[in-house]
C-alpha cells in the first residue's frame, strides 16, 4: 500500500501556500518512510489526477477556511473528507478542483482506499512568502498528525494483510 501526501497552495500568498510549505518539512523530516511520497501540488490543476489515481492512500494537506481561530487544524478522513470536500465547497481555494479530481478519480474507479484531507485555518491570504505566527505554530502538528496518519495506515493495512493470509 502506497501513500502520496499532497500539499496545495500558493506560496506567494501567505498563509494560502501552508500545504506546500508543510509537504517540504515533510519531505525532509521522513525521506526514508516507505512506500510515501510527498508531493507539493501547488494550485491543483487536473494533472495530479494520475498521481492520486495511482495511490492506495492519498493524504491532502491545504489552507481551508474552517471557521475557527488562525492555526486551527481540522483532521477528515473517509466519507467525512468527501462531504466536507463536496458540501463545503468554499472552505478552500482548491476545493472545486479538489472535489472534480475525487470526482474523477471514483468514476474510473481509483480513489484512494484511504483518504484525508487536514486543513488548516489561515489568517493572511496575501502577497506575501510567508506564513503568519499562527500558521507557522501549527506546523509542526500538522506534520506529527500526518506522521500519525501514515503510521496508523500502514500498521492497519499490515495487520489486514496478516488477517487475508491466515
Amino acid at each position: 500500500m502506497n501513500t502520496l501526501v499532497l500539499g496545495l497552495g500558493n506560496t506567494l500568498l501567505g498563509d494560502e501556500g501552508v500545504g506546500v510549505h508543510i509537504v517540504e518539512d515533510l519531505r525532509r523530516q521522513y525521506a526514508d518512510l516507505n512506500n510515501v511520497s510527498f508531493l507539493d501540488g501547488g494550485t491543483l490543476s487536473f494533472t495530479l489526477a494520475s498521481y492520486i489515481e495511482d495511490t492506495d492512500n492519498l493524504i491532502i494537506i491545504d489552507a481551508a477556511q474552517l471557521n475557527r481561530s488562525y492555526g486551527a487544524i481540522s483532521l477528515y478522513e473517509g466519507e467525512e473528507m468527501d462531504k466536507f470536500v463536496s458540501s463545503n465547497r468554499n472552505k478552500s481555494v482548491h476545493e472545486v478542483n479538489v472535489t472534480d479530481i475525487l470526482a474523477l478519480a471514483h468514476l474510473t474507479d481509483k480513489l484512494p482506499v484511504r483518504r484525508a484531507l487536514i486543513g488548516i485555518q489561515p489568517q493572511i491570504i496575501n502577497w506575501s512568502d510567508s506564513l503568519s505566527d499562527a500558521v507557522v505554530q501549527a506546523v509542526p502538528k500538522v506534520c506529527n498528525m500526518t506522521f500519525k496518519l501514515i503510521s496508523r495506515w500502514q500498521h492497519d493495512s499490515k495487520q489486514s494483510l496478516a488477517s487475508a493470509e491466515q
